[in-house]
């Protein structure tokens, strides 16, 4: 009977009262979480995938079939920022991620796997899990690509610190709702609802009235014999809606601390924005970047093949435009300390097969005075 049942059948008003039923758990507020850690996950996700991995051969850089699996299409349905997006995304928040080589060549990313960690014997990974296939076969690991973040889960840790922030964002925004609120009061004459029929219909008839007044800007309610409704607005003073957005922004600024995100460059702040990004790229993007090309290196080359100068080349995404390093360039070509080929290689381009890019060369200015003295008798 929902209202009226309570009403009637209930032994204690004060049971009624205080009943613990209508009472919601504040800390169930998942969204702010999945889009805290999905904000910054996604961020770095986004940065390593402009990545381009080059397969070097001693000096020269070739473009074979692994340049084009971890560049253009590493698998039929997937392509390369995809696969590196998802990659980031299970490495950081599972602590770690799988990557298998189907017979066809495909590199796919496990689902879920079982690791069979060992001493001194080879790790192997059963029940691994693409999608909705699992592959029956034993995979070691040297034919698999596997990465660690760190030492702990991401998800546990999170998980942990959200307890306490869901508590508190979701009392905020109760509150917050509570402002202003409408609510209305019915007196009812007991004496006139004795018989269940009776119950049903008045049931019936607040029912209706409840709905008309949440669903219709203009409702009109009839006076009925022994029910009276009165309407009064909740004038209560709460947290404003700055309050509500600044537990979400404290919880996203801990988990871009756990990441190693400046929160500067989440929310789009210019100030001091390539010091920030600097600071982004070489403490954040660099290690990762490291751990993926120490793991290719280890399992596409040998031994004898790596010592020989085979080796991946990942070449990071740029942060700054060319011709914003056209005067460091030209010092250090211009001072002898580095060649042509040499500032190439820096800056991402390949060398070039001229001799005189080979050549360290040094302006006057730079030279001895001595020196300079002699070459000009001369």
């Amino acid at each position: 009977m929902g209202f009226l049942d309570a009403i009637f059948k209930r032994n204690s008003e004060l049971g009624f009262m205080f009943d613990v039923e209508l009472f919601q758990e504040t800390s169930n507020r998942a969204h702010m979480k999945r889009l805290a850690i999905d904000t910054c996950v996604s961020f770095l996700g986004r940065t390593i995938s402009q990545s381009e991995f080059r397969i070097k051969n001693g000096k020269e850089f070739e473009k074979n079939e692994l340049y084009y699996r971890l560049n253009v299409r590493p698998s039929k349905n997937v392509t390369a920022s995809t696969f590196w997006q998802t990659f980031v995304s299970k490495l950081i928040y599972n602590n770690e991620c799988l990557v298998i080589q189907a017979d066809d060549g495909d590199l796919l990313i496990a689902d879920d796997f079982q690791h069979n960690e060992y001493a001194v014997l080879e790790d192997t990974f059963t029940n691994v899990v693409v999608k909705e296939y699992e592959f029956k076969r034993i995979f070691k690991q040297s034919d698999v690509i596997h990465l660690r973040y760190s030492n702990e889960k991401l998800a546990p840790l999170m998980n942990s610190l959200f307890v306490d922030y869901g508590d508190l964002f979701g009392r905020i925004l109760n509150a917050q709702k509570r402002k202003n609120q409408i609510r209305g009061t019915v007196d009812m004459d007991m004496l006139s609802a004795k018989t269940k029929e009776h119950q049903g219909k008045l049931q019936e008839f607040i029912n209706n009235m409840y709905k008309a007044i949440s669903d219709n800007d203009v409702a009109i309610i009839p006076q009925q014999p022994g029910f009276k409704y009165s309407e009064t607005t909740s004038n209560a003073t709460g947290q404003s809606v700055d309050e509500i957005n600044k537990v979400t922004n404290g919880f996203l600024n801990q988990v871009a601390m756990a990441i190693g995100i400046p929160v500067s460059l989440l929310y789009g702040d210019m100030a001091d924005v390539e010091k920030q990004t600097k600071n982004y790229m070489f403490f954040t993007v660099a290690p990762l970047l490291k751990k993926i090309r120490d793991e290719a290196d280890v399992k596409f080359f040998t031994q004898k093949e790596y010592l020989s100068g085979n080796h991946i080349d990942i070449r990071k995404p740029s942060y700054r435009d060319i011709f914003d390093l056209a005067t460091a360039v030209d010092k250090l070509r211009a001072s002898g300390t580095l060649n042509g080929n040499e500032l190439r290689s820096e800056i991402g381009y390949e060398t070039v097969d001229d001799e005189m890019m080979n050549k360290f060369v040094m302006t006057k200015n730079y030279q001895d005075s001595s020196e300079a003295l002699k070459g000009g008798d001369e």
